[in-house]
């Protein structure tokens, strides 16, 4: 945690002390460096890297070693004056506690001590790829493993911070998260989905409004947040942050939207962007995204965020049709000048 007292304005948060408390979620596909500072310069908080696998990392996967990276300054003189990237959660996920720890050693071990900002567990994803490894979600059936791994990571001098989900009944699921919180988690983020529902139906936010009030200062909540009001009524239950997930790809400009909400001073060209505004930032991110995951992954990650970029703004469905048509970044960014 930095030794600087928080400014105006800031939040003291999970052992960090953050710049507001909106953040950005962990998104397979999507929350790689280029996103993650796109995202920052909108506002966010703090930000997550994908989820990361233990073992790829222990098993030197170059494609697993690689979401670990953050941007360079630039690559030509070593600087970037305007570089913004918020403080980064590491997102790990394991079925086995030891397995954990060694991955995040390895990864602390590759980028150094300071890099992340804190070590997460992910304990929500309801995916089976994922689960039947006996991670993500499915360590809330194995609370034995997932208080260890908790215990063990914060060994390493790092915050960690938690991400799971509702149990089938509500005492279950707190005692889940006191068996966390007692293990040493410093923040558990709680989605209001149980693991059968994966992202089907409605978040239960009664769930998360009864763990913000017992585990006082250590609750941030995911589920289902689209507008400022949810975002408000989130935090008016308690929780020291909320997580913007899916929310953050329909309307990436909510995160300032709400911050302005919220009475954080924000410039009036990312509360209330022009539609040029838009497309200078999407431009921004694709020549950034272009210095770190090539062309290809340039034009994807492009296209993930487009649609809800230009929400609402002139000829934005015509724009997304003639990208939709190309897989050429020069091309894109030709049509992103338009």
């Amino acid at each position: 945690m930095s030794e600087t007292e928080p400014g105006p304005g800031s939040v003291t948060v999970g052992g960090l002390i953050l710049a507001n408390p909106l953040w950005l979620a962990p998104l397979a596909g999507v929350t790689t460096a280029p996103a993650r500072e796109f995202f920052s310069r909108l506002g966010a908080g703090l930000t997550h890297t994908e989820m990361v696998s233990c073992a790829g990392l222990l098993q030197g996967n170059l494609k697993t070693q690689n979401m670990l990276n953050f941007l360079p300054k630039d690559k030509e003189s070593g600087d970037f004056s305007d570089l913004l990237e918020s403080p980064v959660v590491l997102q790990l996920f394991s079925g086995d506690a030891d397995r954990m720890t060694r991955g995040a050693q390895a990864a602390v071990a590759r980028l150094g001590p300071h890099r992340f900002a804190a070590l997460g567990i992910n304990m929500a994803c309801p995916m089976p790829k994922v689960t039947r490894q006996g991670a993500g979600a499915a360590l809330m059936k194995t609370p034995k493993t997932a208080f260890e791994m908790t215990r063990s990571l914060k060994r390493l001098g790092l915050p960690v911070w938690v991400k799971t989900r509702r149990l089938s009944e509500i005492p279950e699921t707190l005692r889940f998260v006191d068996g966390l919180v007692e293990a040493g988690a410093d923040n558990v983020c709680v989605h209001g989905r149980t693991p059968p529902q994966r992202y089907e139906g409605q978040a239960d936010r009664q769930v998360v409004t009864w763990a913000a009030a017992r585990f006082p200062g250590k609750i941030s909540a995911s589920g289902d947040v689209y507008a400022v009001e949810d975002i408000e009524e989130y935090l008016g239950m308690g929780c020291v942050g909320v997580m913007l997930a899916r929310g953050a790809l329909a309307d990436p400009y909510l995160f300032p939207q709400a911050l302005s909400a919220l009475g954080y001073p924000i410039p009036l060209a990312l509360k209330n962007p022009t539609r040029e505004q838009r497309l200078e930032q999407l431009k921004r991110l694709g020549e950034r995204a272009r210095q770190f995951c090539g062309t290809r992954g340039a034009v994807v990650l492009i296209k993930r965020l487009m649609a809800g970029a230009l929400k609402g703004t002139r000829g934005s469905r015509e724009l997304r049709r003639r990208a939709g048509s190309t897989t050429d970044l020069n091309e894109l960014l030709e049509v992103l000048k338009t």
